[in-house]
């Protein structure tokens, strides 16, 4: 069974503003803001999703192929492991 994965909750203030999504990692004061793509894909974290979940989202919603959604997903959770922003054990 796939690992579910998820932001991390505390620490992380973020707001849903058009397609985009602003973010505030109240540990660092660090802003950041994610384009449409990576929008999609953090409000999927939010709730918990699986990786192949996370690639579903992107081929559903930009008609792009799997392989593609992929890696963009393993880029982006990299990006957000590497600033800590993905829950423990995500």
């Amino acid at each position: 069974m796939e690992s579910e994965l998820r932001l991390r909750r505390d620490g992380v203030a973020w707001r849903d503003v058009d397609t985009e999504i602003l973010a505030l990692d109240e540990r660092s004061a660090v802003y950041l803001s994610a384009n449409p793509a990576a929008a999609i894909l953090w409000r999927t974290l939010a709730l918990g999703a699986t990786h192949d979940e996370l690639v579903g989202e992107l081929v559903g919603a930009f008609a792009i192929d799997t392989a593609r959604a992929a890696s963009d997903v393993d880029a982006f959770l990299i990006e957000l492991s590497e600033r800590g922003l993905l829950a423990a054990g995500g």
